[in-house]
């Protein structure tokens, strides 16, 4: 059946205005109990969360259940949303109708409108020990803990085993010589793509991270934005000239990690960087795929390097905001079994030391994302500026691909949009 071209984009235009209406009004509601004994309103919790995957809303509904059948006194408003919805919503959610908790991956700058809620002023002691130590000083602003650590995920390259044993490819690459020489024999003997590459919106700011820390660089330089710097300049300038001589995938700016995860399971792309997560979903989905793991390649001569990501968990201070509330379920969130269940369906790395105690002792692997997540380079969250830099690099990876801005002067505009915003 033929469907007009401008049908898609009308639905979707019709479902993101649906999306924004339903947030305005108010999330998707549990089922609500009778006010409580005391003839009080139930406390309310309005959650919004990022989906992750298909399992992330079964399991956050049956938790949200379970957590009412045990809490009737509080209502729990639950609402799952796709990342690139959330992303081009939030700002109009939290500025007429903010959630109690939000997940997201960038917090700064509601702390310098105020808008947080003190975690400490909410959590139990008990949870707050639980946390890696590590995670919990990353998300500080001004030594006051404003965000919880959610979950985590440490990135690296990932490879088709077959591919590179066809070739005599003995071991992933570690340098960009290497990279450049293993793409070039995935393209001219398979007529594949050797590199798998995401500069779209939801993940070019990783991209650029694993290559301005490959070339010696970063975001920060004691703890001011450095973002036109020049091993920066040049990490970005050796991607375009990896895209420029074909040994990327052809569409960067489009297709995205996922997308390109499936792409190498049915064997059509040689390598691509993504994170610890590929080990739980890419597998099940290629069960015959024979795949292996090494480190985000460094130009010669810099030292190897770990990159972590983590989403945070926050709240906004509300008209109807109740710390108990809160408090009670934050704990039940974060039990240990039922936080391990939501970490092993994710794929993800735990922010709990007693949760990542248990799934080292049974997974072995486990252990040594841990080990390198603890000493990682993240992205710098706790600049209010760096919410307007992951906008800001969204609209920059085509410009340099297709020659219509250099890398210099993509990053001195990213470089600007970050100072404006503070040091």
């Amino acid at each position: 059946m033929n469907i007009p071209r401008q049908l898609p984009t009308l639905l979707s235009l019709l479902s993101l205005l649906l999306v924004i209406g339903l947030l305005l009004q108010g999330c998707t509601k549990a089922p609500s109990e009778p006010p409580a004994e005391n003839g009080g309103r139930p406390a309310m919790i309005k959650f919004v969360a990022a989906e992750y995957s298909t399992a992330t809303k079964p399991f956050l509904e049956n938790l949200v259940r379970d957590f009412k059948s045990l809490n009737p006194n509080i209502d729990v408003e639950l609402q799952v949303m796709n990342w690139d919805i959330l992303l081009s919503v939030y700002s109009t959610m939290i500025s007429k109708n903010p959630p109690d908790l939000l997940t997201m991956n960038g917090y700064a700058h509601y702390v310098a409108d105020d808008l947080l809620n003190n975690m400490e002023e909410i959590v139990s002691p008990e949870l707050m020990n639980k946390f890696y130590p590590h995670y919990l000083k990353s998300d500080r602003v001004n030594e006051v803990q404003y965000v919880l650590p959610f979950v985590a995920s440490i990135r690296g390259m990932y490879y088709n085993k077959d591919i590179f044993d066809e070739l005599g490819i003995s071991s992933p690459p570690r340098t960009w010589a290497e990279l450049q020489e293993d793409a070039s024999k995935i393209r001219d003997t398979h007529k594949m793509d050797g590199f798998g590459v995401d500069l779209s919106d939801n993940e070019i700011y990783a991209y650029l991270s694993y290559f301005f820390f490959g070339a010696g660089g970063g975001w920060l330089k004691d703890g001011k934005w450095n973002i036109n710097s020049a091993e920066n300049v040049e990490g970005l300038t050796f991607l375009k000239e990896l895209y420029d001589k074909g040994l990327t995938d052809a569409e960067p700016t489009v297709t995205s990690r996922d997308e390109k995860q499936r792409i190498l399971g049915n064997g059509k792309l040689g390598m691509l960087i993504s994170g610890n997560y590929f080990s739980a979903v890419v597998p099940k989905e290629f069960p015959g795929l024979r795949w292996g793991t090494g480190p985000i390649p460094v130009k010669e001569g810099v030292a190897p390097f770990s990159f972590g990501v983590q989403d945070v968990i926050m709240s906004f201070k509300t008209d109807h905001t109740d710390k108990e509330a809160l408090s009670k379920f934050l704990d039940f969130f974060y039990e240990d079994s039922r936080y391990e269940e939501f970490m092993i369906r994710e794929g993800f790395l735990p922010t709990i030391q007693t949760v990542g105690e248990s799934m080292s002792r049974n997974n072995p692997e486990m252990q040594g994302f841990l080990d390198s997540i603890s000493k990682a380079e993240f992205y710098p969250i706790v600049k209010p500026g760096w919410q307007s830099v992951m906008e800001g690099s969204r609209k920059m990876g085509e410009a340099v691909l297709l020659g219509q801005m250099t890398p210099q002067a993509a990053l001195d505009q990213l470089q600007q949009i970050a100072v404006s915003k503070g040091p």
